[in-house]
């Protein structure tokens, strides 16, 4: 036998080529069909504003109600690029480049508006009826995401978010209707949406937690994360009993850190911060119980987290299948000064560092800390783009991401099981930590502007024309 036989030396056959988006930030009509207001709807984007700092999702109760009676502000995701509308010409222009996935959310507010409805809005589950149809349609793997910080904002006024056990029921309800309803078409399923974002400094609105609202809001974060973990189990165990092949996924929003310098300490400190931030979700929920290391951080904060014992139990007899993940940045860390931006890597125009090796290394860790399939749920560049006589030149977007892909690569031929690469997004839509347009993304140009004004036509890039003869040559012409 040839000992190099064993290593791949190209991506996998059935290799899952593809790109994501989420509801919140391209579907728009936002009122239409029967949907609710979800925590995204309520982002507004100022007139002027600081580009790095502008979206932190930092709400009082009273700025939630100021901004559901607001009709004359400038709320992006409420428009998006109109794809609810327009999706059947979107996904035509995937299948162009020959993506073999496409990775989307379900937005929760259409299928229960508030949330706690007993019943269903059919309109809403009929829209996706129709979008997964045309997605499979068009030779595409759906890869749907559950909650992608689609959370009705009645969940938020009414019941705290994912603080008050209760939305444990109300998320599994929901999610029970999406599996019964789409299950025997759709495969793999991210049931939150970078489970991990809470810990970035920010509070993301995947808990629903209003500012203000809790003596503790760290305690009361991991307290809304049990409760996220419990939800996650009980959703697998009930994937379980269905007829169907269905595979659940945890998806880690990525900011991995480096150690700041050879001191043990650096080393240490950067090591217990990647364990919080990064593998402590992934080692709940696809190890099925609580490390060592989370019991004793509980500990030394004093957090007097509620837990029942079947909760455990639940974790520890259901744990996940698939691990998803975005990657865009990463940063440094050391004892004296904590987190911080790498100087030695180049940036984006938004300040993320740009780390390809990093993509590599990170691939390594995930494969090798829980051996489960791993899927890259997003990765891409965000940046501006002039837009010319129907032409963008962004060869930029394709020198990164053809180094992130090499990347990939590389770890495949390190044995990683990596089964699909999602690039975020294929077409432009309104950017999650900007509410920008002007942050693009995509292989597709869509012609509208911050306040909305525009063609709303779609446009190819000159990365859409390479992205294709990628996916033509299954990664082996990068």
């Amino acid at each position: 036998m040839n000992t190099y036989s064993k290593v791949p030396t190209e991506f996998p056959k059935e290799f899952l080529w593809g790109g994501a988006v989420a509801a919140n930030q391209c579907e728009g009509a936002w009122n239409i069909g029967g949907k609710g207001i979800s925590v995204a709807d309520i982002e507004e984007l100022p007139k002027e504003y600081d580009r790095k700092t502008v979206f932190n999702f930092k709400h009082t109760l009273e700025d939630i109600q100021r901004h559901i009676e607001d009709k004359e502000g400038n709320y992006p995701r409420r428009r998006g690029i109109d794809f609810y509308h327009h999706y059947k010409e979107d996904l035509a222009l995937m299948k162009e480049m020959g993506f073999k996935c496409f990775r989307t959310s379900i937005a929760w507010t259409r299928i229960f508006p508030k949330g706690d409805e007993n019943t269903p809005n059919e309109e809403g589950l009929k829209f996706y009826d129709n979008l997964i149809n045309e997605i499979i349609k068009d030779g595409m793997e759906p890869i749907i995401t559950i909650s992608h910080y689609e959370m009705p904002i009645h969940l938020v006024t009414k019941y705290g978010g994912w603080y008050n056990r209760k939305l444990i029921d109300l998320f599994y309800r929901y999610a029970k209707v999406l599996l019964d309803r789409y299950g025997n078409r759709v495969k793999y399923w991210i049931v939150m949406n970078q489970i991990n974002s809470f810990g970035w400094g920010a509070d993301f609105p995947g808990l629903g937690l209003a500012l203000n609202t809790h003596e503790d809001m760290l305690e009361a974060r991991y307290q809304s994360l049990h409760h996220q973990f419990v939800a996650n189990a009980m959703i697998k165990k009930y994937a379980k009993s269905l007829k169907y092949d269905i595979q659940i996924g945890v998806m880690n929003g990525c900011k991995f850190t480096y150690p700041k310098t050879c001191l043990p300490e650096d080393a240490l400190a950067c090591y217990q911060h990647n364990e919080m931030n990064q593998f402590f979700y992934g080692d709940v929920l696809l190890r099925g119980e609580y490390p060592g290391y989370a019991w004793r951080f509980f500990k030394e904060h004093k957090f007097n987290l509620h837990m029942q014992e079947q909760d455990l139990a639940l974790l520890k007899e259901n744990p996940s299948d698939f691990f998803s993940f975005s990657y865009y940045c990463t940063a440094i860390f050391s004892k004296e000064k904590g987190l911080e931006e790498n100087t030695l890597l180049s940036k984006s125009v938004y300040g993320w560092s740009i780390d390809p090796t990093g993509l590599r290394y990170l691939l390594n860790v995930y494969w090798d800390r829980w051996q489960k399939p791993i899927f890259i749920g997003e990765n891409g560049l965000g940046t501006f783009d002039t837009f010319e006589n129907g032409k963008i030149h962004d060869q930029y977007r394709i020198n990164y991401l053809k180094e992130h892909l090499k990347s990939l690569k590389e770890a495949i031929q390190d044995g990683v099981n990596c089964f699909g690469y999602a690039s975020w997004g294929p077409i432009d839509i309104i950017s999650c930590s900007q509410g920008e347009m002007d942050k693009r993304y995509g292989f597709i140009y869509v012609d509208l502007d911050n306040d909305g004004k525009g063609s709303g036509r779609r446009y190819k890039k000159d990365s859409f024309y390479w992205y294709k003869h990628v996916i033509e040559t299954n990664g082996s012409e990068l």
